[in-house]
């Protein structure tokens, strides 16, 4: 098979620094995007519910972990190829610490995304890409089920300890309830 007929070979995988040259010289337009396995993917638009969620995310993350130790749709850089902006991110060093660098995998706290219509992509893509680059605590917070699922014990690929928590539950590991991060 030639290389013009094989799609393998006609894909371009970018790296974060190609990615951040592009956003600089202003090719990338004003989309949202995140970079996942060398891919630019597009995020989509934020409905009212997503937002709301976000909000009280952020909310409960900041009185729990501190201001300054919570970004909102930030990078978060996993390798050379990924670098995804969860809705919630929680780092283990204060804001000034990311100053001349985006946090890596290893200085993540917790990982919170905020699930409607990309549930799947959150459940099996991102749980895989967070699970390897070893991120400690993942949870989708799933809007159109009302529950939380958290996910601990990073290996290779997936997480070796996966929790679902209903809206009438408390997440033990912090003591909150899932409906105080649910929309009304």
């Amino acid at each position: 098979m030639s290389a013009l007929a094989d799609p393998e070979t006609r894909r371009k995988l970018w790296s974060r620094e190609e990615v951040y040259f592009l956003l600089q010289a202003g090719l990338l337009g004003e989309r949202p995007f995140e970079l996942l396995e060398g891919e630019i993917v597009y995020k989509m638009p934020k409905n009212p519910a997503h937002v709301t969620a976000v909000r009280r995310c952020s909310h409960w993350a900041e009185a729990t972990f501190g201001a300054g130790y919570v970004r909102l749709q930030d990078p978060l850089i996993l390798d050379l190829f990924t670098e995804p902006e969860p809705d919630i991110l929680v780092t283990v060093g204060p804001e000034d610490d990311y100053i001349e660098l985006h946090p890596t995998a290893s200085e993540a706290r917790l990982v919170i995304e905020v699930s409607d219509s990309t549930l799947s992509d959150d459940l099996k893509e991102k749980v895989r890409l967070y699970a390897r680059a070893g991120v400690s605590e993942y949870w989708v917070l799933d809007l159109a089920n009302r529950c939380l699922h958290v996910h601990t014990e990073p290996s290779e690929s997936e997480y070796a300890h996966v929790r679902r928590f209903e809206e009438d539950q408390r997440v033990g590991s912090f003591d909150v309830s899932v409906s105080k991060l649910l929309p009304p």
